[in-house]
């Protein structure tokens, strides 16, 4: 029986559950998503985020802390150097999840994950506020420049 048994196993044994959940978290913390299973993603998001927002705090506590979840020096510098300040105003929700089409083979659910603040195309624009001026009356122009007298027209020849 399964009583009391909050998170998915996704079949495996813990060793190896974790060891698939710190590779796809670093996976996704370097390349800013990933295409895997929808249980896959919904674990790795529970995984994913604490350390997201540990890394909002550049200690040397969060970091130790952070590598001995990840285990990958890249991706943790990856993760409080470019991913941290990014999301620094975030209060929560790094990661989108995007359900996507069938595997082919065993007809799976598949998603795709990403780190919110880094998709380009579905942040929202920023429009550019041109300095509005104001209308003012002006004073028409009471000497404009009198009309240049041109040459006169030549006949033309018959």
């Amino acid at each position: 029986m399964r009583h009391r048994k909050k998170f998915n196993h996704l079949g495996r044994k813990s060793g190896h559950r974790k060891a698939m959940l710190a590779n796809m978290a670093s996976s996704l913390i370097l390349h800013k998503h990933i295409n895997t299973t929808l249980a896959k993603a919904k674990a790795l998001r529970s995984y994913v985020e604490p350390l997201i927002t540990k890394s909002k705090d550049d200690t040397t506590a969060n970091r130790r802390l952070v590598f001995s979840y990840i285990k990958q020096k890249e991706a943790v510098t990856e993760l409080f150097r470019v991913v941290a300040p990014k999301i620094a105003n975030r209060p929560g929700g790094y990661t989108r999840i995007v359900k996507t089409n069938f595997r082919v083979g065993d007809a799976a659910d598949m998603a795709y994950m990403e780190l919110v603040d880094f998709n380009e195309a579905a942040l929202p624009e920023k429009k550019e506020t041109k300095k509005s001026t104001t209308r003012r009356s002006r004073s028409k122009k009471v000497a404009e420049a009198p009309a240049a007298e041109t040459a006169p027209e030549t006949p033309a020849a018959e």
